[in-house]
């Protein structure tokens, strides 16, 4: 899924480095909820990203939210770069301790994940770039985190985000119904939900 990795020269801020030939180094370092607010702000409002659920949030909300989750062990968000440019968002999550929970066997090693590619942008749409990005959050997840399976919970109508997990290996698992959350800092519809599968033997056999 890449080309090559190489943690040596890491800068401390990325817990994850990767170089993909004709795309440049893919770097994965921890959200900062108050500095990064305008950029993630901006791509939450997009209709394009219906399916996250941020659509009407203003800027500070958006903070906000980022900002309790930082203050969580089992839930954590990520930014993006390539070549120090933001272009994804990445999430990370105990499937113990999520709603996603509550609709599948949570097998040991299991790590929850969600995705939010940025527009194309001034670099304009490129054929790969989005299997690129993947392999990287999988390598983070599986072999950097070292787990052995991930878990996605796309809504069921987010018919692209379903087949571009497909496309990367994932198997697909049952469709659920999330149910509801309504706590005071922390709100979810109830949502139907794709569950998918990616093992670590099969995204790196061998």
């Amino acid at each position: 899924m890449s080309d090559r990795q190489d943690s040596r020269d890491t800068p401390d801020v990325y817990v994850h480095e990767q170089v993909f030939d004709g795309f440049g180094t893919v770097g994965i370092r921890p959200l900062d909820a108050e500095g990064d607010a305008d950029v993630v702000h901006g791509w939450v409002s997009e209709e394009r990203a219906a399916f996250w659920g941020m659509n009407g949030l203003t800027r500070d909300q958006v903070a906000e939210i980022y900002a309790h989750m930082a203050g969580l062990d089992t839930h954590h968000a990520f930014l993006t770069e390539l070549d120090g440019e933001p272009v994804a968002l990445l999430q990370t999550y105990e499937p113990t301790e999520d709603r996603v929970g509550e609709c599948y066997p949570v097998e040991p090693g299991d790590i929850g994940v969600h995705v939010l590619i940025a527009p194309a942008g001034g670099r304009g749409a490129r054929s790969g770039w989005s299997a690129a990005l993947m392999g990287a959050f999988s390598s983070y997840v599986l072999v950097g985190l070292d787990r052995r399976r991930v878990v996605v919970d796309p809504d069921v109508r987010n018919e692209k985000a379903v087949a571009r997990f497909l496309r990367q290996g994932f198997e697909p698992g049952p469709v659920v119904t999330l149910p509801e959350i309504d706590l005071p800092d922390v709100y979810l519809p109830e949502k139907k939900a794709q569950l998918a599968f990616l093992r670590r033997e099969v995204a790196f056999p061998g």
